[in-house]
């Protein structure tokens, strides 16, 4: 009998199903980009915060190291199919996102699950939106109420996804589709 690895093939089947879900949202929330920066620039942190979907899902449901990146750089690809201008945008915000999700959840040896530890990888990943998107859209140009709502809501809209992300990763969990062999 071969020896049991932790990135089973269910895992991986569930990672590439989780991916495949959340870069379909991932494909239309770059399809919302351009009339979201040019129309209202304060609510790009809620199309973006997204993204954060993939690796919150995968790791709720599975509670593994890995998951994260994994589901993270899945999505992309699947968002890159639909969406293929933002392809390496894409992509560079999985590395991103499910490292710092990974990142966290190293930190606490992949053994802490409640929920407060994945609100933290979400504000770390809204505050690095709100300078990165920031400097990117030159928001010191737009009016003082436009820049504090475009800070509130970068980090906003990740920690929101990252509620709606937790949610769906416990229904999983529920269901069973964490159950192990």
């Amino acid at each position: 009998m071969a020896p049991r690895t932790v990135l089973s093939t269910r895992v991986l089947l569930t990672c590439a199903a989780i991916g495949v879900a959340t870069g379909l949202l991932g494909g239309i929330a770059g399809w919302l980009t351009i009339p979201v920066i040019a129309g209202a620039v304060f609510l790009y942190g809620l199309v973006l915060g997204v993204h954060v979907l993939p690796g919150i899902i995968a790791q709720e449901t599975l509670r593994l190291p890995w998951v994260a990146l994994i589901t993270h750089v899945l999505a992309a690809l699947v968002a890159s199919a639909m969406a293929p201008q933002w392809a390496g945008r894409f992509l560079g915000t999985a590395i991103l996102f499910g490292g710092i999700q990974e990142l966290v959840a190293a930190l606490t040896r992949y053994r802490v699950w409640k929920a407060w530890r994945f609100f933290v990888s979400a504000v770390v990943i809204g505050a690095i939106v709100a300078v990165v998107v920031g400097f990117v859209s030159n928001l010191a140009a737009l009016a003082p109420w436009v820049q504090i709502s475009y800070i509130a809501l970068a980090i906003v809209g990740p920690v929101a996804w990252t509620a709606v992300g937790l949610a769906i990763g416990s229904g999983l969990r529920q269901a069973g589709v964490a159950r192990r062999g």
